[in-house]
């Protein structure tokens, strides 16, 4: 039987735990259903020596629920982080770092046939060609080798600049490098870098950081390099019903986007089967796989760019287009005098709306949106100055009207009788 290790060899394994397990908190051993909960306590052990000392432990009836908890503005770095760091590797993928490493660090360039060669003769270690040939393109893909073709030859050295000197080089550019290691997009790149070059983080602090985010940079690359590619892509959808359970869906991608509401982040795509765009959680993404190039490609970036005006937040709600029912209006009572500083904010926040005031004291917001729903999450945070909601869907009125007398009995309120 194998022994516990904390390494992993495959990511998209200990993703699918610490998200389900760790970030979200909400299971217990109990319900780890799809191993042998031996595998579960492995994993939990890995999670716990990434973690240290930011795991929290709830007893309930159900059981112990287990969970990661940070208050991001008081550390440096993202503990999430040491999963990358985490990966297995053979013997012989460290002896042939090592030994290649020392081979070129004279400076001078070598063809493959003379690295197999000094490896035998030199180290005593016989390496096929096509071992070496893959750990000299995935060092030429990390850039820390240099490849120049010469004639029909490839010659291969290490790279003229590392990040050591370009830290001495560039004044400021450690500084950058802190930032962009806590950085919503990719940090784990920063952080890498600063732990290679011996820099920790004294600077920054991000109040709001939504740290998951990193468990989703291993994602990002690919949908960027297919959206500059012009690609479509096949997505692995967990389920919403079942975490062990997929489904897969062919899509165009346009853009990635960032709810400013929820801090959760979205593939926004055309979608051919349904015809339409939408939106899909990057947390709810399991797997990407390149597709073919789109040769309409062209035409619905066009179509998306006109749309996503149209869209609130990051939902492209259930209709194919605006003008489908009308336009909702929000009316809002402001003290002008006293309270210039709601006036400010309804103006800052109305993105693709229009303000306009309409009477002493009174402000309406029209809004021609894709999904009035996100629209109405924004409106309930000025509860108490909502004097009348028109247009839009009976469904959306109602439901606000019944959030409101929800409201009132869940404080203890009287019912308003005007509230319809």
């Amino acid at each position: 039987m194998a022994g516990f290790s904390e390494l992993i060899k495959n990511f998209d394994k200990t993703r699918e735990y610490v998200r389900d397990f760790f970030i979200y908190g909400c299971k217990v051993r109990s319900d780890f259903d799809k191993k042998s909960v031996r595998t579960y306590d492995d994993e939990k052990r890995r999670v716990e020596s990434w973690m240290q000392d930011y795991m929290r432990y709830d007893d309930s009836a159900k059981g112990r629920h287990v969970s990661i908890s940070v208050d991001s503005g008081h550390i440096s770095e993202n503990p999430l982080y040491n999963a990358y760091y985490s990966k297995s590797f053979t013997d012989n993928d460290i002896k042939l770092h090592f030994l290649l490493i020392d081979i070129l660090q004279d400076g001078r360039s070598r063809t493959l046939r003379e690295l197999t060669d000094t490896l035998n003769s030199e180290y005593e270690q016989l390496f096929d060609d096509q071992t070496v040939r893959n750990k000299l393109k995935e060092y030429t893909d990390e850039g820390i080798v240099a490849a120049e073709k010469q004639g029909k030859t490839m010659y291969y050295s290490l790279a003229a600049l590392c990040a050591d000197d370009l830290i001495k080089m560039y004044r400021g550019l450690d500084d950058a490098l802190k930032f962009f290691s806590e950085a919503p997009d990719l940090g784990v790149i920063g952080n890498s870098i600063m732990k290679a070059v011996g820099i920790k983080n004294d600077l920054f602090h991000i109040k709001h950081n939504y740290m998951i985010h990193s468990l989703e940079d291993i994602l990002v690359p690919d949908i960027l390099a297919a959206i500059d590619d012009k690609c479509s892509i096949t997505v692995k959808k967990f389920s919403w019903k079942k975490d062990d359970e997929f489904s897969e869906e062919e899509i165009i991608p346009m853009q990635i986007l960032v709810s400013v509401q929820t801090g959760r982040r979205y593939i926004a795509a055309y979608v051919p089967r349904r015809r339409r765009f939408v939106t899909f959680r990057l947390d709810r993404i399991k797997q990407i796989k390149r597709e073919s190039v789109c040769a309409d490609y062209d035409r619905l970036r066009e179509r998306y760019d006109v749309n996503i005006q149209r869209c609130f937040g990051v939902s492209f709600g259930d209709r194919h287009e605006v003008g489908a029912v009308s336009a909702i209006k929000i009316t809002f009572t402001v003290d002008e005098r006293n309270e210039s500083f709601i006036i400010d904010r309804l103006e800052r926040e109305k993105r693709c709306a229009v303000l306009e005031k309409t009477g002493e004291g009174l402000y309406t917001l029209t809004a021609d949106v894709f999904d009035p729903n996100e629209l109405m999450h924004w409106a309930k945070t000025f509860i108490g100055r909502i004097v009348s909601i028109e247009g839009g869907t009976e469904r959306i009125r109602q439901r606000f009207y019944s959030d409101i007398r929800r409201m009132y009995r869940m404080y203890g309120g009287i019912e308003d009788e005007h509230i319809q």
